[in-house]
């Protein structure tokens, strides 16, 4: 069947816009088909900083070589083939655990910044190949069919990392796609979120926060890809990857909030105590807390960096061990020159590693998702050498006092004084919200985030999030009848806090979100933060501004969609867009 007659027939279930795939099917259909680049090392654009804003094509501007994203594009095809037979396996009552918790696994190490390890990535691939061919024997003992023909189902990779590239560069992002490019545009939107809603799902089975209906939604997203003929269908799949997400995050959510307590508001330390050192970076609370446990007595300082800030706002964490000192540094990508400067031991927990440097190769370590080759990879949770190295070098030879910032505003703390929010609405001390926050990266076009912040009146309450927080924090913005006008949700994937503000005072004010005076302002890096847009609409959530750049894999047609049903728009300037929210 043509993908004219399925886009007539397709339908975007889920979200409340309720838009009809037919309204957009003409002009994306009539799209001419793009050449794929041809006779370079690579091809990738799946990240915000990507060369000339549209593709890396040489080498990774995150350092990712061809050889790497070869293997990465080689684990995506075999992960397709993977979950083509976990959705047969499906169908007669076949579910296995293992199957989706890795899958979900090794998607989340495809991220941008998170495995840069061939030999890492090999055994990914192999394993890959084992799970699927038990999976079929599986689904064929149950009674149940899989299309043997399919090339995915019956790929066999070669046992060389070198034979492995070759094979890897056959299946890569413009060569595992429609040729019309807005199909591929959506294929490829499709894909980006999945890999964010992995590295989410990942994260909250480590809690044992687990839902079959994600897992299910995965396999068939990823089991899609390898159907061109799905068309304007890919649409309906877009917005569930959004929904599905959504629930990622609330399982996360659970496991931590369950586990360490709902944040609360803390004051962190940016300064040093005198002493020996460990720095935490990343996202996993699990494995900070395995640190902490492990250092406990031995007269270390834990620090975070990063997006574990949020970290020293969980109750559980915070008082239970007093080494969890402070915070170092700022943003991921200052990590080469702030890491050089740690007297301490490393642990880079998920994405977000950049190459090291020499200066302290031999001091940082990896765990989980991310690795580096030649840095040591620790695995369960054993973070003996971590701490042992810790020892061995100088620490901080003084205490050295820096600026305090205030964390754990997540929704608990807010909703907690929902009356006052609502009656600074009412009497018009607070004028509007804006949520500030997103991705943090290296371009200066990033400084407007900044300068939006600052330009903000002083009746306005500012939320911020994620690594972008880390433009906003070294700022004193003040209060508004005692509530802080910068309010810190927490990391990335506390994305859902933030919704959950927003629903709750939606209610209390008895609108639809998008009539309360509410703005988001959003930056973008990687493919969490896809993953979290996908979400936003799929709540039907309007009038988003994104920046500092437009992803390069929407082609015009997919955003004139975006903009006609969501009025999504990239960022201006500080002065005309705060004019045009507030009027």
């Amino acid at each position: 069947m043509s993908e004219k007659k399925l886009s007539r027939r397709s339908f975007i279930k889920k979200g409340t816009m309720g838009v009809a795939a037919t309204a957009i099917a003409p002009a994306i259909l009539a799209a001419t088909p793009a050449v794929a680049a041809k006779g370079k090392n690579m091809f990738c654009y799946q990240c915000e900083q990507t060369a000339m804003g549209k593709g890396c094509t040489y080498t990774g501007v995150c350092g990712k070589t061809p050889e790497v994203a070869a293997l990465q594009d080689l684990l995506i095809y075999t992960l397709k083939g993977l979950s083509l037979t976990a959705v047969s396996g499906k169908k007669v009552g076949v579910n296995d655990k293992n199957v989706n918790r890795f899958t979900c696994e090794a998607l989340f190490s495809t991220l941008t910044n998170v495995e840069f390890d061939p030999n890492r990535i090999e055994d990914l691939i192999h394993e890959t190949v084992q799970y699927r061919t038990a999976m079929i024997k599986k689904v064929k003992a149950a009674g149940g069919t899989i299309d043997m023909k399919n090339p995915a189902v019956t790929f066999k990779p070669k046992s060389s990392i070198s034979g492995l590239v070759k094979q890897g560069k056959k299946h890569g992002l413009m060569d595992d796609a429609s040729k019309n490019k807005d199909i591929r545009s959506l294929q490829h939107t499709l894909l980006f979120g999945l890999k964010g809603l992995a590295a989410y799902a990942n994260h909250a089975s480590e809690f044992g926060q687990e839902d079959d209906a994600v897992y299910e939604y995965v396999h068939r997203a990823l089991a899609s890809l390898l159907d061109y003929s799905l068309g304007m269908k890919y649409l309906n799949l877009v917005l569930e990857c959004g929904e599905k997400n959504l629930k990622a995050m609330e399982l996360l959510d659970a496991g931590n909030t369950t586990r360490f307590g709902h944040p609360i508001p803390t004051s962190v330390p940016r300064g040093y105590k005198k002493g020996k050192a460990i720095l935490v970076s990343g996202h996993d609370l699990i494995d900070l807390e395995a640190v902490l446990k492990q250092s406990e007595g031995k007269g270390i300082f834990v620090y975070t960096h990063g997006e574990m800030l949020a970290c020293h706002g969980y109750p559980k964490l915070k008082k239970k061990y007093p080494h969890l000192y402070g915070h170092y540094g700022s943003a991921w990508q200052y990590q080469k020159k702030e890491f050089a400067q740690f007297p301490g031991s490393i642990l880079m927990t998920t994405n977000c590693i950049q190459k090291p440097k020499r200066l302290y190769k031999k001091n940082i370590y990896t765990t989980g998702t991310v690795g580096w080759p030649g840095v040591k990879h620790l695995e369960n949770k054993n973070y003996k050498e971590v701490v042992d190295k810790a020892l061995d070098l100088p620490g901080f030879p003084e205490d050295v006092k820096k600026n305090d910032v205030m964390v754990g505003f997540a929704r608990n703390t807010v909703l907690g004084v929902a009356d006052k929010v609502i009656a600074g609405v009412k009497n018009k001390d607070i004028r509007h919200f804006f949520l500030i926050g997103g991705c943090d990266g290296v371009k200066k076009k990033r400084g407007y985030y900044l300068d939006f912040a600052k330009q903000v009146p002083k009746d306005c309450v500012i939320m911020t999030l994620a690594c972008g927080k880390h433009r906003l924090i070294d700022t004193n913005f003040g209060d508004i009848g005692g509530i802080p006008r910068l309010l810190d949700v927490g990391q990335c994937n506390d994305a859902h806090s933030a919704v959950q503000i927003a629903v709750e005072l939606s209610k209390a004010f008895k609108v639809s979100v998008n009539e309360l005076p509410l703005s988001f302002i959003l930056s973008w890096y990687e493919q969490k933060a896809v993953a979290i847009l996908l979400s936003l609409l799929h709540l039907g959530i309007k009038d988003i501004r994104l920046g500092p750049s437009l992803p390069a894999f929407i082609t015009p047609n997919v955003l004139k969609v975006l903009v006609d049903n969501y009025n999504i728009m990239p960022i201006t300037t500080p002065e005309k867009d705060i004019k045009a929210i507030l009027g």
